[in-house]
């Protein structure tokens, strides 16, 4: 063999290039290495479902007639990371070209280049075939722009990809219907069942566990739901297009203690390990609209979250990093709480949405930053913490997407960087989107007193305590206006309350 090619645990991409034919000289690479996995303590299942995968995919590239190394976790010879085994076994083999696709993690990128950069042999890194846009696509796109927007990413990206576009202008007239993704879900229509393959892990578990990798959450069989392979994943999409996507766009952003998926399609992880491709995916989806220009909110809010905000996050992560991780505008230092890793609090969205992350390694945009994250930046939590958590609780959550999600958009920790707001919300927003409200201790027509709710105390005493930095920002202008509605006493029992919140925050 002459040539060593890397495979990483998120390039699960049976349709790249390198593999359309089979080499002798040619051999692979795969790796499951503690370093990844100590990076931020990490959910069971994440743990699970990721090796599972990347043991299907070798199994894959094995009969198709390529060579593959394969290096489990418990391996011997396993150096327990990737810089460490690409020494190792381009040494052992006696190989004079070692070769990876890019990584999407920026610590990846620089371990492997180091490591390249201080060998000599030949090769190099390749695309990783996946992304619609290269990494610096956007920060090229921005670089005249004095706001980083969202929106016109989407729309260019719309048109240069002939997304939902008709003779150049976008297909059922508006670019966005996002003021239609918005109603709250009261029980009805039904949402098809979206769990996934049952799969008996225990062996797999058992590797995981001796090999003494730290992990949290539920690991058992019947709280797994994720596809293992390809075709598995296919199988999620088909489904997602036959039945909830009609339903997607409605109510992408309501929550219920009745429905842990709703209409959502759970193909973020599949997405994120490249077993399928975005383009694929968007072209299953548009399809699905086949002219009935009904489901146009729908199938719209799902290409906005693929093609505009996955693209834009990605693009946000390679031009601001490594510095992006320290931003923390608010200074805030305050520790998680004890009950993020147990799931035991009184307020009944937080236990909801807590519990279900926990057990399933799952939750949904909205329950991520309008619960979870809402409550973080409210309460002055640290957003490095909120970052480590949601990188390891959520199975999807690879650093590229989770990084600008978390310190961006969910604790506006970059001070406007990717979000025009800070995404906070009082009680109301929860109610009008959930059922959580209604079977909760606390107490939403009680201002300030003790069964008050936590989120609009704090709430207020956010936006009292913030006015001056928010006062030039428009769309934080009729939230800054109710402030003036408010008395000075009424104003200081809101600081009172809220400082005994913060203290207090381990007992919610």
């Amino acid at each position: 063999m002459k040539e060593l090619r890397l495979i990483l645990g998120d390039q699960l991409n049976i349709n790249h290039s390198w593999y359309q034919k089979v080499d002798p000289d040619v051999a692979y690479l795969m790796m499951e290495v503690k370093s990844e996995t100590q990076r931020s303590p990490q959910h069971a299942q994440k743990v699970l479902g990721t090796f599972a995968a990347m043991r299907a995919f070798s199994a894959s590239l094995s009969s198709l007639g390529h060579h593959v190394h394969y290096l489990s976790i418990g391996a011997s010879d396993n150096q327990q990371s990737f810089s460490g085994n690409a020494s190792y076994f381009c040494e052992k083999f006696a190989v004079s070209s070692f070769s990876w696709q890019q990584p999407d993690s920026w610590y990846v990128d620089q371990e492997l280049k180091e490591f390249f950069n201080a060998s000599s042999l030949e090769g190099g890194e390749v695309s990783t075939e996946h992304f619609f846009e290269p990494r610096d696509g956007l920060a090229t796109f921005m670089q005249n722009r004095s706001t980083w927007k969202m929106e016109n990413w989407y729309r260019h990206l719309r048109v240069k990809h002939d997304v939902l576009i008709e003779d150049g202008k976008p297909t059922g007239g508006n670019w966005n219907f996002d003021k239609e993704n918005r109603k709250a879900w009261r029980g009805e229509p039904s949402p098809d069942s979206a769990s996934g393959p049952t799969y008996d892990h225990s062996a797999l578990w058992d590797e995981i566990t001796q090999a003494k990798v730290t992990t949290f959450g539920n690991p058992s069989a019947a709280a797994f739901q994720w596809p293992s392979n390809r075709e598995e994943s296919l199988e999620m999409l088909k489904r997602f297009c036959n039945g909830n996507l009609k339903f997607f766009g409605d109510y992408q952003d309501a929550m219920s203690d009745k429905s842990q998926t709703l209409f959502h399609s759970l193909l973020s992880f599949s997405l994120n390990l490249k077993m399928i491709s975005p383009k694929e995916v968007l072209n299953a989806v548009v399809k699905a609209l086949d002219g009935d220009q009904k489901n146009i909110a729908s199938i719209e809010g799902f290409v906005r979250q693929v093609l505009g905000w996955r693209e834009y996050v990605r693009g946000i992560y390679w031009a601001k990093m490594p510095d992006y991780l320290l931003s923390n505008t608010f200074a805030f230092s305050k520790k998680l709480p004890a009950w993020f890793w147990s799931g035991k609090v009184d307020m009944k969205c937080m236990s909801v949405t807590i519990n279900q992350s926990l057990e399933t390694a799952y939750a949904h945009h909205i329950q991520r930053l309008m619960i979870v994250g809402n409550f973080s930046l409210l309460a002055g939590i640290n957003p490095r913490d909120v970052h480590l958590w949601y990188l390891g609780v959520y199975i999807d959550a690879l650093e590229w997407v989770e990084v600008p999600n978390t310190i961006g958009m969910s604790q506006y920790a970059d001070g406007g960087v990717l979000a025009t707001k800070p995404y906070v919300s009082s009680s109301a927003y929860i109610n009008r989107m959930s059922d959580y409200c209604k079977s909760c201790k606390y107490q939403r027509k009680e201002k300030h007193g003790a069964q008050s709710c936590p989120f609009d105390t704090l709430y207020w005493d956010f936006l009292i305590t913030h006015r001056k930095a928010f006062k030039n920002n428009p769309r934080m202008a009729m939230m800054l206006k109710n402030i003036d509605r408010k008395t000075e006493s009424e104003i200081s029992q809101i600081s009172v309350r809220a400082q005994i919140l913060r203290d207090r925050i381990e007992d919610l």
